[in-house]
């Protein structure tokens, strides 16, 4: 098995230059890498983007353009860790604006489809304290809200 991880590639419709250009900006530790282009082989016009190679985040990617076959859906999403409340507005915010759809639950769907869990570190350990009763209230706040706001998780949790 290789020893350098795994690359998350991303089918896109001609927007993979865009998407890559909007995720470099949004994580930091992020670049653009080696971009490739179609040639008069095909499918598509030669000359426009085959593929971008980018880190967000130091995770690994290639957009691709591919094609309208293929879209985006749930099934497949990206956790995002989240140390506070800053983060969890910054990255929430940043995901939403220019299109993204706000989902539930802490979900988010960004301008291209690509689904992310905007997820406050903290949470795991409300969601599953020993105590049956802890648990369900911060799981009961949760499934009420889209985007989670750590205090009232916190204080549902805790039974205010």
């Amino acid at each position: 098995m290789a020893t350098d991880g795994f690359t998350t590639c991303l089918w896109f419709d001609g927007q993979a230059e865009e998407a890559a250009q909007f995720y470099i900006s949004v994580f930091k530790n992020s670049r653009i890498g080696r971009v490739s282009r179609y040639t008069e082989a095909g499918p598509g016009p030669a000359g426009s983007v085959l593929t971008v190679d980018f880190e967000a985040n130091g995770q690994k990617f290639v957009a691709l353009n591919g094609g309208p076959e293929f879209t985006f859906n749930e099934a497949i999403s990206f956790q995002i860790h989240c140390a506070d409340q800053d983060e969890v507005d910054y990255y929430w915010n940043k995901l939403t604006e220019g299109g993204g759809q706000e989902v539930a639950c802490g979900w988010v769907r960004d301008k291209f489809g690509v689904s992310w869990q905007v997820v406050p570190s903290v949470l795991l350990d409300l969601v599953t304290d020993e105590d049956p009763q802890k648990a369900k209230r911060a799981t009961e706040a949760m499934l009420s809200m889209k985007k989670l706001d750590i205090a009232a998780l916190k204080k549902a949790h805790a039974g205010e």
